[in-house]
């Protein structure tokens, strides 16, 4: 008996040839990119407004939770910055509680995606909208670490970014020299690192280890008061997280509806677009809707110990491929080694300085910004340049939530844009007939009276005003318009609406609407809608000679005798004549070829077209 799962981890399929080779490739990639997650990890949670042992947690264990359910092999899973400022606002609003709970619901929503084979449809939003939410992102984290990157004394920053920016200024004057000092040299640090070095230190953990001897060297913080994270939070537990349940109340998950939905989008995208990029560099691909399983079960297991939202993140997926690694244990290696160095090493943690963590986010911020970006919008299109600017804006000075939903309507309504500028239609007659056999008006009477147009693509909103268009730009009132339909792939509710406003509209004005040939989706709509019963079976034919046989009808013409052979010899004796033609100037070209190579005069081979 055979049992289908629809729904498989990449673990399962990696490990069935997996080798020592292999285990030592996957070991090594562990650590590289432990060594890049591990600052990340504490200062995105610092940023979140939440402690750094819970960006540790977050990385242990929804790491450990995507690489081991799912859809990329070799896809890093941890708090990324795109979770930052709706983080820090969930926290300022409904506090730990609150941000669990949220988390917990959007893991929910993930797997929903997932088993709804929802995976492949995200990969639709446009890459303006999606690069536009990344670099208003990039910004909010570079505001949001100003505040520590100058050791301003401020108690909590609003969440908005007008107001936190003014806040932050009018608090200038009481910025921290040696703390800026500090800030200013991990920047540096990490951003003249070696390349030849980052592939075994990244420069992040470069920078934070540096930084960090040389502030207790200094003593930056005992004599210069320079802010650690032990100064702020208290040195580290250094232990496992716990488990705590959420309190639930209908109130709190009714208004945490709005971010959960943020949250999912981001991570849907965010992990789907991490995926594609290693697949890419692996000449592999990802499950998608495994993916977002499995990083809809991270996100709801890891609140339950903890953890802040989580996504895979690209530029550790990244290293980790380059880092030799093949399958998905190379991500619970990563997630095992955080987890033994968070339990051997928590009490040096606290000497870490806030300044260094801030430094490592203002690097990563600038990466993700890229800015040159910008200048190619005067090269898009206006429609994409003006929804990524849009995009941009919303993110930046409204809040993510917003952002992600007006995001998400404009990439739709990009999308159908897109797809209403590729449906043509345009009138037809044997001059500029493209159809062959049935389908063709060649040698076949059109009664006065009658106009055919073809529709090609597919059959939205914006198709009926094009044929509007086309009638009055032919000034033509026909009593029987027939609609080529076998092109049309795909027809919507509008699409349908819009047909019927045609048919309604020819009705009123006692004239018929004929459709020749029209494709199985389409017929579909049309059938199930009742469409067809109001148009009338009898006006929907399988070729264009039905239909002119059927237009003949109404008028009360009699049929015309047409005979098949005169017809069928003409496209006969057309695509001989063609197929000739086509084979001489062949023909001409290879001897053209063939004298070159024989240092021959090609003025002895005949040169006009045949």
């Amino acid at each position: 008996m055979n049992i289908t799962i629809p729904f498989r981890p990449k673990i399962i399929e990696a490990l069935r040839d997996y080798s020592a080779k292999q285990f030592r490739a996957d070991l090594g990639a562990g650590l590289n990119v432990m060594i890049l997650a591990f600052p990340l990890s504490m200062a995105f949670a610092i940023a979140s407004g939440v402690t750094p042992e819970m960006g540790l947690y977050t990385a242990i264990i929804g790491g450990g939770i995507i690489a081991l359910l799912g859809g990329s092999r070799v896809q890093i899973g941890g708090p990324t910055g795109a979770f930052v400022i709706i983080s820090y606002g969930i926290m300022q609003g409904y506090g730990y509680n609150g941000l669990f709970l949220c988390t917990i619901m959007a893991g929910a929503m993930l797997c929903v995606m997932g088993f709804a084979k929802l995976g492949s449809i995200i990969r639709f939003i446009p890459y303006p909208v999606s690069r536009a939410f990344t670099k208003g992102i990039a910004v909010l984290i570079m505001s949001s670490q100003i505040k520590s990157f100058l050791g301003l004394n401020v108690d909590k920053l609003p969440v908005d970014f007008v107001g936190k920016i003014r806040m932050l200024a009018a608090n200038l004057d009481a910025v921290h020299w040696p703390t800026i000092g500090l800030a200013v040299f991990s920047v540096a640090l990490i951003g003249l690192w070696p390349t030849r070095l980052s592939r075994y230190v990244p420069g992040s953990m470069a920078g934070l280890i540096i930084a960090t001897v040389v502030a207790a060297i200094f003593g930056l913080h005992t004599q210069w008061g320079v802010a650690t994270i032990g100064s702020a939070y208290g040195a580290l537990a250094g232990g496992l997280p716990v488990l705590q349940l959420p309190s639930v109340e209908w109130g709190t998950i009714h208004e945490l509806i709005q971010p959960a939905f943020t949250i999912a989008m981001l991570v849907a995208m965010q992990a789907l677009l991490a995926a594609v990029v290693t697949d890419g560099l692996l000449d592999d691909r990802h499950d998608s809707n495994q993916e977002l399983v499995g990083q809809g079960v991270a996100n709801m297991v890891g609140p339950l110990f903890g953890c802040l939202p989580v996504t895979g993140a690209v530029a550790r997926s990244v290293l980790n491929v380059r880092s030799g690694a093949r399958t998905p244990v190379a991500g619970l290696t990563h997630a095992l080694l955080i987890l033994i160095l968070l339990l051997t090493a928590a009490p040096l943690i606290q000497y870490i300085p806030l300044a260094t963590l801030s430094a490592v986010l203002v690097a990563a911020a600038y990466r993700m910004v890229s800015w040159k970006q910008f200048a190619r919008l005067t090269k898009w299109p206006f429609s994409d340049s003006s929804v990524f600017l849009a995009t941009f804006a919303l993110t930046v000075l409204t809040n993510l939530t917003l952002a992600v939903e007006v995001g998400v309507v404009l990439a739709a309504l990009l999308m159908v844009k897109r797809i209403s500028e590729t449906s043509q239609i345009t009138a037809v007659d044997e001059s500029t007939e493209t159809e062959g056999s049935q389908h063709s008006l060649v040698g076949k009477v059109v009664p006065e009276g009658v106009l055919i147009f073809r529709v090609f693509g597919a059959f939205f909103f914006g198709v009926v005003d094009k044929l509007d268009d086309e009638l009055k730009r032919a000034k033509l009132e026909p009593v029987i318009l027939i609609l080529r339909v076998r092109k049309v792939l795909a027809m919507d509710a509008t699409g349908l609406h819009a047909l019927e406003d045609l048919r309604v509209k020819l009705q009123s004005k006692g004239k018929h609407l004929i459709l020749s040939a029209p494709h199985t989706q389409p017929l579909s709509v049309m059938i199930n809608s009742g469409f067809i019963d109001r148009l009338g079976a009898e006006n929907v034919c399988p070729h264009i000679t039905a239909a002119l046989a059927r237009a003949r009808e109404i008028l009360k013409l009699p049929p015309v005798q047409e005979s098949p052979e005169p017809h069928e010899q003409l496209f006969s004796e057309r695509h001989a004549v063609e197929a000739a033609r086509k084979e001489l100037t062949e023909a001409l070209d290879r001897a053209q070829r063939i004298l070159k190579t024989l240092d021959r005069p090609t003025e002895e081979v005949p040169t006009r077209k045949p």
